[in-house]
């Protein structure tokens, strides 16, 4: 047995993002001090012999940001004592997971803004990190919003500092004249925990079905509950489009549990890094606000501190029916937060070619199945899909497998239809062109025997896998199933 453990691969710790500056070269201590002397008095050389920093000082902490923008990103940057300062490598993972998320094909692409992307940075602060960097390596434009005058002030001289991106980013004031109700509140005039699924003693019902309605229900409790300005809806104007928000909480519930750790010395105000509830009841909000707003933003996302809070987030998106959920973890360090992002557009239909690769087992997620489907759901309607066109199926319930025979003609059938049900064109295109100029089988060929299983790793999400069960059939697994 010990043997068997040592050979288990143990798992790999996530790493900073590939497309990260400092991916493959981390900030140079020692080079920086040489080419910035406001650095090197922050520097020394620990006994092996590497540049260090204290990681405890606020000031070395934040010039090493400072030489950090300017040596690697051409920023002028600056924020006066107390405010949160931002660790460039972490932010940027941030920035660049969402630049993956827009990428992808996971939601359909718009051109609400042309080809531009437009971002909202839910509390910019005096830092402005996020808008700076995503208009610096990217292009993109932003709103930042804050509510204190001294955020708004050394924001907007962030960002005039800056001239080559100054029109990309404008920044918002929130009014904080007095704290807002959750938007259930406004909408119903009730307080929310008059409206959550409550038994007798005051606990949630977490096995309750969710209202069909656009009303969230907050946690029980009233810690837990947000009341501070507004977030999203009420800043956010009338007509606004935007590709995402992006979002690093206040993370605790109380300045001397920010104070913690004694590792590090970020600065932060209390509007920074506090709120009643933490980062749990402010992510609450924002999840409360996007059902409000809904395609307002393709995407939504926010930095989590807690693991445990991540679990707790993603099911309340679950209850409100979003469409797909994704999280990333980002790495620094011994420092980990996790992202959190979901979006209320239907998910792009997939349809996979059978101009695959040749192999005899292929595997695809199928993301943002509504949570009353299950796995098994899903292969009822694989084994109707393709009965109804004549295939011979066998389910098999126990082990989440279906067997499908089917012959030349059938396959042909199949991605004729698929051609008929879909009206996109350039899919539809190269499906006319499949079917066309190649069958599903060769001519050598009458039938393909194939077997299809499926897993579910999260509610909403799918490992659906293909493998070749005809032993004298030399074909690859094609998969040619359209599970919109």
């Amino acid at each position: 047995m010990g043997s068997k453990k040592r050979r288990r691969r143990r798992e790999e710790r996530p790493t900073i993002h590939p497309k990260n500056k400092y991916s493959e070269n981390p900030p140079d201590f020692a080079l920086l001090a040489s080419l910035y002397p406001s650095f090197e008095p922050f520097v020394f050389y620990s006994r092996d012999g590497r540049p260090r920093i204290d990681w405890t000082d606020f000031n070395a902490t934040r010039e090493l940001t400072r030489v950090l923008l300017l040596h690697d990103h051409g920023l002028n940057w600056w924020i006066p004592d107390g405010q949160l300062c931002p660790t460039v490598p972490n932010r940027s993972n941030y920035i660049h997971w969402i630049e993956d998320l827009l990428s992808s094909n996971i939601i359909p692409t718009t051109s609400r803004n042309g080809d531009k992307v437009k971002g909202f940075d839910i509390g910019t602060g005096a830092n402005c990190i996020y808008p700076l960097l995503g208009a610096s390596l990217l292009g993109w434009s932003f709103v930042g919003s804050d509510m204190t005058d001294v955020a708004l002030e050394w924001a907007e001289k962030n960002v005039k500092s800056n001239p080559h991106i100054s029109e990309l980013i404008e920044i918002r004031k929130v009014d904080n004249s007095e704290s807002t109700p959750s938007i259930q509140e406004s909408l119903t005039g009730k307080s929310v925990q008059d409206e959550s699924n409550m038994d007798m003693s005051g606990h949630m019902d977490e096995e309750a079905e969710p209202s069909s309605s656009s009303s969230f229900n907050l946690p029980a409790g009233a810690q837990s509950s947000y009341h501070g300005p507004p977030v999203l809806v009420g800043v956010v104007r009338d007509g606004e489009q935007f590709d995402f928000c992006i979002c690093n909480p206040p993370f605790f519930e109380s300045m001397e549990e920010a104070g913690l750790n004694p590792k590090t010395s970020c600065g932060g105000t209390p509007e920074e890094m506090v709120c009643s509830g933490g980062e749990r009841a402010f992510i609450t909000r924002i999840i409360e606000d996007s059902v409000a707003l809904k395609q307002t933003f393709r995407w939504y996302t926010s930095m989590v501190g807690r693991k445990s809070n991540l679990k707790f987030l993603i099911s309340k998106l679950r209850k409100v029916g979003v469409t797909i959920v994704k999280t990333t973890e980002f790495v620094q360090g011994q420092t980990c937060r996790w992202g959190l992002a979901w979006s209320f557009v239907p998910p792009a239909r997939k349809i996979i070619s059978p101009h695959v690769a040749e192999k005899k087992n292929l595997s695809f997620m199928l993301e943002g199945v509504q949570r009353q489907f299950s796995a098994l759901d899903v292969l009822q309607s694989i084994e109707t899909f393709f009965s109804a066109s004549g295939a011979s199926c066998k389910l098999n319930a126990s082990s989440f497998t279906v067997n499908i025979t089917v012959s030349n003609d059938q396959c042909n059938t199949i991605l004729k239809n698929e051609v008929n049900r879909v009206d996109e064109g350039p899919t539809s295109k190269h499906l006319e062109e499949t079917s066309s100029s190649s069958s599903c089988l060769n001519a050598s060929s009458t039938s393909l025997s194939f077997r299809t299983a499926v897993f579910q790793q999260i509610p909403g999400t799918l490992l659906v896998q293909g493998s070749l069960l005809h032993k004298d059939n030399p074909l690859p697994v094609r998969e040619f199933m359209c599970l919109g």
